[in-house]
């Protein structure tokens, strides 16, 4: 079972779902789930049991779920506990249904292909080459991507090494990047592909990727150069790093006479 197996189910109309934009994150009706796992009469009486056993053993997932208004039977909006996906497979593996069964194995599976990525990292490129052939993309592309995952660990590297805090630092001077080569924010250009909460760079052109990786590795190269003391130091760095491949994407717009920027995504990319 692959990722995209186990999540379609949540995907059916029979599942109320939420799409947050600022968070980049899928809410489903937990009730909804419980009513197609376990194929319970009174699903929100089993979500209430589970909540409370749950509870009890001090699980944190069902603190941190939260409510929000959706339609209801009866057409009226009502407050719904919902939770990520994240949440939602924590919460699978509490109910004892053949139908969950499934998800626990492919959970336990990634749990233990995480084992041993971490021992061989090499297996974790082998996985990711497996798997985006069987997506359709050529060849000559998944080199590209895979060669992109390399120039920015290298770039992640550097940010640690320089003290730059994982999460909202990472994000602010990887958009500053991402503004100055494409004209985009990272949100601005998933939405001009008409993306949510789909990867960007699985959804670029070979020439997007080259020119995100350009932005990256320069990046990286003046960054180590530099060695900047301060997060607004590497802010300005991100800047200078993108420009430069800026200014490649404008060079080559003007000599093609199109634009470097495809608002096609994945899926049209490689029909």
């Amino acid at each position: 079972m692959t990722k995209e197996t186990a999540i379609k189910l949540f995907e059916t109309k029979k599942v109320r779902t939420y799409w947050d934009g600022d968070a980049e994150k899928w809410y489903f009706s937990i009730v909804d789930i419980v009513a197609i796992l376990t194929e319970s009469i009174d699903s929100h009486a089993y979500w209430r049991k589970l909540k409370q056993r749950l509870n009890a053993e001090g699980n944190e997932t069902v603190t941190n779920c939260h409510a929000l208004k959706m339609s209801a039977a009866d057409g009226k909006m009502r407050l719904t506990d919902v939770a990520d996906t994240e949440q939602l497979l924590r919460l699978i593996q509490s109910i004892p249904s053949p139908k969950a069964e499934p998800f626990k194995q492919w959970l336990a599976k990634v749990g233990y292909e995480r084992i041993e990525e971490t021992e061989d990292p090499e297996k974790a490129f082998n996985r990711a080459m497996e798997t985006y052939l069987k997506k359709g993309y050529s060849t000559e592309w998944i080199n590209q991507r895979l060669k992109s995952i390399e120039v920015r660990k290298e770039l992640t590297d550097e940010w640690d090494n320089r003290g730059i805090q994982k999460g909202q630092e990472y994000a602010i001077l990887t958009d500053e990047i991402t503004m100055a080569w494409s004209g985009f924010t990272t949100k601005q250009y998933k939405q001009f592909k008409e993306l949510k909460k789909e990867n960007l760079r699985d959804n670029m052109s070979n020439l997007e990727l080259v020119l995100n990786m350009l932005a990256e590795v320069t990046t990286t190269e003046i960054s180590k150069e530099k060695t900047p003391e301060t997060f607004e130091d590497s802010r300005t760095i991100a800047k200078q790093g993108g420009t430069i491949a800026g200014n490649a994407r404008k060079q080559i717009e003007e000599k093609t006479g199109k634009g470097v920027i495809a608002k096609q995504n994945a899926k049209q990319l490689r029909g």
